[in-house]
């Protein structure tokens, strides 16, 4: 069977990268992750140099010249994590973070300094303890299960994970963010379905943000897997981040936001991008995201707006971008 590619040579063998290009993702590998899922890698086309999906996944060079602007944690996880594996930069809502690998590794994660293979799975202590802080924080209405990607861990430590959230009586909802559902999608199992009903048996809402940034990611298999957690009684919702060569242009936006509604996923959020070390060459100034998000206003329903929002510098949280409107203008 086919097998996720972990490095270079795995990656140049299977054609998608140039033999030239090996050295240089051999030096990115040494310091960030890398994976590509077979459901990824049959994406790709090697024929097209700009190819926005490889563009996301395949390793680059660029990756180790850090601009003078960017950040080893461009959204201050760190300064709000009370205790390991839980960030709570909002009153309402907190993050917890189970495990730190992915089924891929994005090549303009945030995160990207901290997410890797060897998984940063919170031991039993250490799961017990940031479940004892949720607890012992009755201000906080939502529990966020973020990482890393949560549909990663077993059914069974997801099951038990959300079970033991839901049961808290001031916990309102619960939300899991992942990239399976189009990255991994025959991981969705329907043990891992079945998980996610933990939630909705104790009467919480769950609502599962699925990332993607492009149409073409929205595969029978991965629209099948997305079926599988709405019958589970999901919410889903979308959230994509604004890239160049990806998806900066009003074409790519609407494509991708109507793929997003035909698989029954409301866009929610259009992430401007984080500014983590080596990822500038991704970076779509806010002037041209509103100007694309201007253009699509009357092109597509309203079901399929998201929030174009940005990270405010030292974990300020999200602030909502535009683009304005004149009242009465045409």
């Amino acid at each position: 069977p086919a097998r996720t590619l972990k490095t270079p040579r795995d990656l140049a063998a299977a054609g998608l990268l140039p033999a030239g290009a090996v050295p240089g993702a051999e030096a990115v590998a040494a310091r960030y992750s890398i994976a590509v899922t077979p459901a990824v890698a049959a994406l790709i086309d090697p024929a097209d140099p700009a190819d926005p999906i490889a563009r996301q996944y395949l390793p680059d060079a660029a990756e180790l010249h850090t601009a003078p602007h960017e950040l080893a944690d461009p959204t201050a996880d760190a300064p709000f994590t009370p205790v390991k594996g839980v960030v709570h930069r909002y009153p309402d809502r907190a993050l917890l973070k189970p495990l730190l690998a992915c089924p891929v590794y994005c090549r303009f994660c945030f995160r990207r300094e901290a997410v890797g293979p060897d998984g940063g799975l919170l031991t039993g202590a250490e799961l017990d303890a940031a479940l004892a802080w949720f607890a012992r924080t009755p201000q906080v209405r939502e529990a966020i299960l973020t990482g890393g990607d949560p549909l990663m861990l077993s059914p069974r430590r997801l099951g038990g994970m959300l079970g033991r959230l839901a049961a808290l009586p001031h916990i309102e909802l619960l939300r899991v963010h992942s990239r399976v559902p189009v990255a991994a999608p025959d991981l969705v199992t329907e043990a891992l379905a079945a998980a996610l009903e933990t939630a909705q048996e104790r009467g919480k809402p769950l609502y599962l943000c699925v990332h993607a940034n492009h149409a073409r990611e929205f595969t029978p298999a991965a629209i099948a897997a997305l079926a599988r957690l709405q019958r589970a009684g999901a919410v889903l919702l979308g959230q994509s981040v604004l890239l160049r060569g990806v998806n900066d242009s009003a074409a790519a936006l609407e494509d991708l936001f109507r793929a997003m509604l035909r698989a029954r996923v409301k866009p929610y959020y259009l992430h401007q991008l984080d500014p983590a070390p080596g990822t500038a060459r991704f970076a779509v100034p806010v002037e041209d995201g509103r100007a694309l998000l201007r253009a699509l206003r009357g092109r597509v329903t309203g079901l399929a707006w998201p929030t174009y929002v940005q990270e405010r510098p030292a974990g300020g949280g999200k602030v909502p971008l535009g683009p304005e409107f004149s009242p009465g203008a045409g």
